[in-house]
């Protein structure tokens, strides 16, 4: 059964949802970047304390589908308010946290707020505007996401840079309540929604043999590209001299050019074909992190092999998601849901791989195996008919 909505919504209740993906994004992309104050305040090495990151993604790529399908036949503004509070108190609980093992546990909590919230947040969008504006309600919703590249993370590890990693937590904190405090008074309370789809449903296309294989190259080629991102602090330590504030500066640049990358990316793939593009942007991503450990010992070099990274991996994005749909239209939010959870996924083993990689020969070799990575996504992409 659907609901209805009882009055007309309000003009703001769509970009509140993509504030609360903004908040949501914000603490996922901010922990790289306060890897080494959580190594140094807590007394963990630099590998360990990438587990957040693995805890974090793997825990949205695990419980997003159970917690959507659980919540399916609820109000929608009800699972939004459930799940930012999670999410909030999550966050409240981590800049507590006495030690990593709480810290771990704490982000487990927000994350499983933020992967209900995400999707939740799709469907809403394009449930509160007619259909010839669904598509640009969903745009605004993911753009949280590259805003939170773009300006949360790099300001949240500014803050932390200045004042501990801590404030930064209470900085992600206070962005949820905002998002909390909007959606009570802008989204309504009744939303109509499509009948809810069981797991069994949601997880059907994946009988697909081409769709599995899209899916396996999203999980390689962005284990890849979170290789470097995870770890950024400790890659271009040499380069920032251990600075917050100018990993920060690369960290915005990086979303900055990465925003841009992605819009190319889409206006290509229209022109040229979904393939294509994401076969140019391996091809260009596997040169930039073959160059990567020459380029980490000067701030200069740093800043220009951030722009030549960050183009090629926010470049494959949409190509892929577009890959998805077009090969089962009717399937489309299942696809992209699918598509995220695999995303998610390839941030938590881009933690994992790169422990492994720093423990085996230090930070300067993950750009030569996130490289690998990606020539490896690049063959699975060509297996695609």
């Amino acid at each position: 059964m659907t609901a209805t909505t009882s009055t007309a919504p309000n003009r703001w209740a769509v970009p509140v949802l993509g504030f609360g993906t903004f908040a949501v994004g914000t603490c996922e992309f901010v922990l790289a970047g306060l890897l080494p104050q959580l190594s140094s305040t807590l007394l963990v090495s630099i590998g360990t304390a990438g587990q957040v990151v693995t805890a974090f993604a793997l825990t949205c790529a695990l419980l997003a589908p159970a917690l959507a399908t659980a919540t399916a036949s609820w109000p929608r503004r009800r699972v939004l308010l459930l799940a930012t509070g999670v999410y909030l108190l999550g966050n409240v609980s981590t800049a507590l946290a006495p030690t990593f093992p709480l810290v771990i546990a704490a982000q487990i909590v927000a994350a499983a707020g933020a992967g209900l919230f995400v999707p939740t947040a799709a469907v809403t969008a394009s449930a509160l505007v007619p259909a010839e504006q669904r598509g640009r309600a969903i745009a605004v919703v993911t753009t949280g996401f590259t805003a939170a590249t773009a300006m949360g993370a790099p300001l949240g590890t500014a803050l932390g840079a200045i004042f501990g990693w801590r404030v930064t937590m209470w900085f992600v904190a206070g962005l949820a309540v905002l998002g909390l405090l909007g959606l009570v008074r802008l989204v309504p309370a009744e939303v109509a929604t499509p009948a809810a789809e069981g797991l069994r449903e949601r997880l059907a296309p994946l009988a697909d043999r081409r769709v599995l294989v899209v899916l396996a190259t999203t999980l390689v080629a962005f284990t890849a590209v979170y290789l470097p991102y995870t770890y950024i602090g400790a890659v271009f330590g040499p380069a920032t001299g251990g600075s917050g504030v100018r990993l920060a500066v690369l960290l915005f640049l990086l979303g900055v050019i990465g925003t841009v990358g992605n819009y190319v990316a889409g206006v290509l793939a229209d022109r040229f074909g979904s393939s294509r593009v994401v076969a140019f942007a391996l091809v260009w991503l596997v040169a930039a992190l073959l160059v990567l450990p020459l380029t980490t010992g000067g701030f200069g070099w740093a800043m220009a092999e951030i722009a030549l990274y960050g183009i090629a991996a926010f470049a494959i994005t949409t190509p892929q998601q577009h890959r998805l749909i077009t090969l089962s239209p009717e399937s489309a939010p299942v696809l992209v849901s699918l598509n995220a959870a695999i995303l998610y996924l390839a941030i938590a083993l881009s933690g994992i791989v790169g422990a492994v990689g720093i423990a085996w020969a230090g930070p300067q070799l993950l750009g030569p195996i996130a490289a690998a990575l990606a020539a490896t996504a690049l063959l699975l992409s060509t297996r695609i008919r």
